[in-house]
């Protein structure tokens, strides 16, 4: 409670420090600006061009020889301050005469493309000592996306971008890693903040954003100490300018379409196969010859049913659309950016729509911002800002996986969707699985999620005490609340008997009104506080701050979380050409035990400007500029598992069997320990070490930027090993060490040629870990350990790149398919399953036992996480008209198609499209085993004889755009009007052959995955 009331009391000291000079302002008076620029050594620039901001006379006067000037401007008024060689700068007219203007040297850009975010602070990319990388909103994609984490994929090196497995409107976001993966435990995505606050930005328009930063090395990582192991996503919002106002709109239109989706067996092939399966598994052929006829000729469509349930319950295309408007300007004493979106995304089911309800998958998403900034005096400056969303998802009730299961894998000929006298079709054995009722009948429910965020902070000049000093404070409180409401009712299916009447399954119900019904809601508040120092002293360029923070965290069914930290960097330059920066954080997490919660991150990083060095002058005619650059330090990573929380606290339940006392050892209800505390264990230590260089070239029409890099993780927590008579385990213990190294590139050539703007981009990144120390049961042999590998060396369709679920462990190595009985009898017995026949899969024994067991089965390198990811792209404007794209992709990945060959189950005989491509004796050389119903588990046991290369490449997206020329635009009196057209994941090279999938969601649109969808879309570009 004291710590918060703190916080009040020093924001508002900060306010009442700068409100004396509030008052007394005339904004409009007509004055006569007079001053002087110079450079960082208080030398006189002669030659600077001065302008007054958004001035239609375009007034300008330059610097003399001693370099002053003096313009007629109003105090409202703002200055604009360009030479050659330095970064611009923007001057409010009423400062001017406070001192002198310095303009800082920089070699590679100026103005505002010119500034790094970092950490609370900003930096000319000539200071940078770290491995930053930075792209701005305007060179991003126009995606009618429903997640804002999709644009970034093969944009900034070192940013690994990874589609949901769950692509259905609403849960399309991405998800990322820096670099690669270094943890084999839970959570491995980046620290994401938004204007320096942890914040989720997935729902966020694109027009909200100025710049996205990717945050690698413990030069910048420091600061968050605890918090910054895995990286850190800086995105910066926009902000208003000092300008007059100036208003755009944005209208966007789509339509989507699965990249991949099942194509059904009709009735017959399906009747055919499952024949041929059931005689494998020693049975006798289900379907007789006048059944397969008329599944053929259509005769009987009842009795012989030949449904199409992905033509007939899934659209080939669907809508999406997005509309943004905004508003900005300002002048010198304030500064405005409101923006106002609206985002709708359908789905692609057919038949959901209902008397009462539709069923189909809907998303919808407004989005309000407002960010404010107030010149309240010379010294004070304060911002405010406002934001709000709302977001609706439809879904029915049968749920999206139950739905899509039903539609994917229901065979052709299970049932009539709709019985003679309307009731729906249905069997004993899919008694639930007609998709028109799970539509229709079956309800919809619909979640509303409202969130509101706020930010308040103030920045107050301390010249009067130190010059150059300053101090800041703020807070940023944010809540989210989670509401359903929907309709409810049940279905019954019925099979028409021989004799006429009908077999009922299931209960009908009347539908019922769900009212809102509060689902969850979260809390959120962060405050931060601290100093800045800036001075320059003749040649030496000292930068000082310093934060302390708190956040906490409440969020419904769930214990708070809270976390603290004090942040200090170190900033040090000698004459703009040999940087140095220290960065030292204190935080805690109460993940650990008390007394044990606080940890010390220190990094430091420097760089040198070689190309200024006397002995490189005789580059100059192609050598712009040249900085080596390197860092190391210490950082930190507490979320090693929700399960792992608290672990320094002994873990009980109620026992499932009681205990048993008396003669008679009656049963009696209790309690068991499940593990025994750690008070011990701590979070991950991360040491990072990077060296890298940037340069540019040919009047700096060409960048280039490389890194290597090297990760050392220490302290993972693993299981521990205890002896097995002491009946319990510790919970986790920090016995753990893997590593990853790997180097990073990204190049960028921009030249004007003839009347051809032309931009070249690429970057490329590879990674490879290894686990150095690991926890694994006794008696493992050493072909089965995961000492030695990869991270992640095992793969699933259900793993994601940033979390361990799913993993397969080990797998058996195969050797082909058996052809003959005398192959099966010369090799090593196979005990996977009761027989093993020709057309059956061969398996190493990889122990020489003469048995092929789980003691063959071995640990392998392949990787579901990319050992290299990589994109490249151009934009090109020809008066008129532009053209960009993107192609990106990654190397050095494996997928799994075994879920998708031996899809379905029992009930359809784990039948599909894939069945067809099986081994019979008259095909041999068939890609897939022979079928069976039962006995399956020779050709189901996890082996690398599903595994399939995962590389591809991919135009991620196109877009062709028109501008009106100047002079009809003028007429017009808009600034701008611009048309275009674009696609999103439009085309894709790959190594699957005609294996009818996605590399990058193998199993989007195959068994119950919602399919990854292409997109066709076209705009305008509207400003005022």
């Amino acid at each position: 409670m004291k710590f918060i009331k703190s916080k009040y009391i020093i924001c508002l000291l900060f306010i009442m420090a700068g409100m004396s000079d509030v008052y007394g302002q005339k904004p409009d008076e007509k004055l006569t600006i007079a001053g002087r620029v110079v450079d960082q050594d208080k030398k006189p620039l002669p030659g600077v061009t001065v302008t007054i901001q958004e001035d239609k006379s375009n007034k300008a006067v330059s610097t003399g020889t001693d370099g002053t000037f003096s313009i007629d401007a109003t105090s409202s008024d703002v200055l604009i301050f360009k030479f050659v060689g330095f970064g611009t700068m923007l001057k409010p007219a009423a400062e001017v005469s406070r001192g002198d203007i310095i303009l800082t040297k920089s070699l590679v850009d100026g103005g505002d493309d010119d500034n790094v975010y970092i950490p609370f602070g900003v930096r000319k990319r000539r200071e940078v000592t770290s491995t930053i990388s930075t792209i701005r909103a305007e060179d991003l994609p126009q995606i009618p996306s429903s997640s804002l984490t999709n644009v970034f994929t093969g944009r900034l090196a070192g940013l690994a971008v990874y589609p949901s497995g769950s692509q259905q409107p609403g849960y399309d976001a991405s998800s990322f890693l820096v670099r690669g993966r270094s943890s084999y435990n839970s959570n491995q995505e980046p620290l994401v903040l938004v204007d320096g606050i942890e914040r989720d930005f997935t729902s966020m328009d694109l027009n909200e954003i100025e710049s996205v930063s990717v945050l690698k090395d413990a030069g910048t990582l420091a600061w968050y100490g605890m918090y910054g192991g895995n990286g850190v996503i800086y995105v910066k919002t926009r902000r208003g300018s000092a300008t007059s106002t100036k208003v755009s709109f944005d209208a966007q239109a789509g339509l989507q379409a699965p990249l991949q989706i099942t194509a059904p067996l009709d009735a017959y092939s399906y009747a055919t196969l499952y024949n041929e399966a059931s005689v494998n598994s020693g049975g006798a052929a289900v379907y007789a010859p006048a059944a397969l006829q008329a599944y053929q000729d259509g005769s009987d469509p009842i009795k012989y049913p030949n449904n199409n349930f992905v033509r007939d319950f899934t659209k080939k295309v669907a809508p999406t659309q997005r509309y943004v408007a905004s508003v900005t300007g300002g002048n010198a004493f304030i500064k405005y950016y409101t923006v106002l979106s609206a985002y709708q995304q359908g789905g692609f089911y057919k038949g959901g729509h209902s008397e009462t309800y539709d069923a189909n998958t809907d998303f919808s998403r407004y989005n309000l911002r407002t960010n404010l900034d107030l010149h309240v005096n010379k010294n004070l400056d304060v911002a405010l800002d406002i934001g709000g969303r709302i977001t609706t998802l439809n879904f029915p009730n049968a749920g999206t996986g139950a739905f899509l299961t039903a539609v994917y894998s229901t065979p052709a000929n299970a049932f009539p969707i709709l019985n003679p006298n309307g009731s729906y079709g249905g069997t004993s054995v899919y008694q639930q699985s007609n998709p028109l009722a799970m539509l229709q009948s079956r309800g919809a429910s619909t979640d509303l999620m409202r969130n509101m965020i706020a930010t308040i902070s103030a920045r107050q000049k301390m010249d009067g005490i130190l010059k150059g000093l300053s101090g800041e404070v703020f807070y940023a409180y944010d809540i989210a609340g989670l509401y359903r409401s929907g309709f409810a009712e049940t279905y019954a299916t019925a099979v028409l008997n021989a004799d006429g009447t009908y077999s009922p399954f299931g209960t009908a119900s009347k539908v019922n009104y769900q009212g809102n019904a509060f689902s969850g809601n979260v809390k959120k508040s962060e405050f931060w506080a601290g100093l800045d120092y800036n001075r320059t002293f003749g040649k030496h360029d000292i930068k000082f701050s310093t934060r302390v923070s708190r956040a906490n965290l409440s969020s419904f069914g769930n214990l708070d979380v809270r976390r603290e930290g004090w942040s200090n960097r170190l900033s040090y330059n000698f004459i703009q050409r040999y940087f140095v920066d220290v960065t030292a954080n204190y935080s805690g997490s109460e993940n650990f035990a008390p007394g044990k919660r606080y940890g010390f991150f220190p990094a430091a990083s420097a760089g040198w400007i070689i190309s200024d060095e006397n002995f490189m002058k005789g580059s100059g005619s192609f050598l712009d500029l040249l900085k080596i650059r390197g860092s190391y330090g210490l950082v930190g990573n507490d979320a090693i598992g929700s399960a792992r929380r608290f672990a320094f606290n002994d873990f009980f339940s109620r026992s499932t069997t009681g205990y048993n006392f008396g003669t008679a050892f009656s049963g009696v209800s209790g309690t068991g320990q499940l593990a025994l505390a750690n008070p011990d264990l701590t979070w991950e230590k991360v040491y990072k070490t990077s060296i890298g260089f940037d340069a540019r070239l040919f009047k700096q029409a060409l960048s280039i930027s490389a890194d290597y890099f090297y990760e050392d993780r220490k302290d993972l927590a693993t299981s521990s090993l205890l002896p097995s008579l002491l009946g319990q385990s510790l919970i986790y213990v920090n016995e753990g060490e893997a590593e990853y190294k790997g180097f990073e590139a990204g190049i960028n050539y921009n030249k004007k040629i003839g009347a051809v703007n032309l931009n070249v981009f690429g970057n490329f990144t590879y990674n490879v870990s290894k686990i150095l120390a690991i926890n694994e049961g006794a008696g493992l042999p050493a072909y089965q350990k995961q000492l030695g590998h990869p991270i992640s060396s095992v793969i699933s369709p259900a793993a994601t790149a940033t979390t361990s679920a799913g993993y397969i462990s080990t797998m058996l190595i195969s050797n082909g398919i058996f052809q003959s009985q005398a192959e099966i009898d010369a090799s090593a017995k196979q005990m996977l399953s009761g027989s093993v026949k020709p057309g059956d899969i061969k398996y190493v024994d990889q122990n020489g036992d003469g048995l092929i067991n789980d003691l063959d089965r071995v640990r392998t390198d392949f990787n579901f996480v990319p050992k290299a990811f990589f994109g490249f792209g151009a934009s090109i404007a020809v008066k008129n008209f532009d053209l960009n794209f993107l192609f990106q992709g990654t190397s050095g990945r494996s997928i799994t198609i075994q879920n998708l060959v031996n899809s379905g189950n029992a009930n359809n005989g784990y039948l599909s499209q894939f069945s067809v491509n099986r081994w019979t004796p008259g095909n041999p050389n068939a890609p897939y085993p022979r079928l069976l119903l039962s006995d399956r588990g020779n050709n189901t046991a996890n082996s690398d004889f599903w595994i399939r290369s995962g590389d591809y490449i991919r135009l991620k997206n196109i877009e062709l755009g028109y501008s009106l020329a100047p002079a009809l635009i003028k007429r017009l009196k808009i600034s701008q009007l611009r048309f275009y057209v674009g696609g999103l994941n439009l085309l894709t090279f790959d190594q699957l052959g005609d294996l009818p999938i996605d590399p990058e969601l193998p199993e989007s649109g195959y068994n119950a995955s919602y399919p990854y969808m292409k997109i066709y879309s076209l705009g305008l570009n509207l400003k005022f």
